[in-house]
């Protein structure tokens, strides 16, 4: 094979740069609820290039966030996780009186299978999901959601979400070589 003939290296789109965003939290918890606006931004400014993943952190002090990971998890398997994260926060308050009712009903309005969300909630299919992410949570140090990790680096917004996109963004751009 000559130089010429030699096969070009063309990037391909899976092999751009890209980078992960894990957010660590939980779907009865009022600061993931606020979150969802940087969410939205996040996806607006990155597209693809930033994958944002759920990671789940149900907190002990609210008794129906174990419950909600798991229903998350079928919605997720259903091909409907986010749009299904977003409707459950978007009515924290009422998680916390109707609990499982809630998180049928919720699956239904957005068109899931919701026996077979009310079925994932009884079997408990999804809680080595949802115990996986909460261990990994621990292990690098996640103590409240929202909590985030980019790159390498957490960032802890269950006290104050204050100024956390813009270090995301810094830290997103940095590895997305926009810097």
């Amino acid at each position: 094979m000559s130089p010429t003939d030699a096969p070009v290296d063309v990037p391909s789109p899976a092999s751009a740069p890209s980078a992960v965003l894990d957010v660590w939290c939980e779907l009865q918890c009022p600061d993931c609820r606020s979150a969802l606006d940087d969410l939205h931004a996040l996806r607006a400014r990155y597209g693809d290039a930033l994958e944002i993943r759920l990671r789940h952190f149900p907190l002990a002090k609210h008794q129906h966030a174990y419950a909600a990971a798991q229903a998350a998890e079928e919605a997720a398997v259903q091909g409907r996780g986010w749009p299904y994260v977003e409707a459950v926060l978007a009515r924290v308050a009422e998680l916390a009186e109707r609990g499982n009712d809630l998180l049928v009903e919720v699956a239904r309005e957005i068109g899931l299978d919701a026996d077979e969300v009310d079925t994932a909630l009884i079997d408990g299919r999804h809680l080595l999901v949802v115990d996986a992410d909460q261990a990994e949570g621990q292990a690098i140090g996640v103590t409240g959601t929202p909590t985030y990790e980019i790159g390498g680096q957490r960032l802890d917004g269950g006290k104050s979400q204050e100024g956390l996109r813009e270090r995301i963004v810094e830290i997103a751009d940095g590895l997305l070589g926009r810097a």
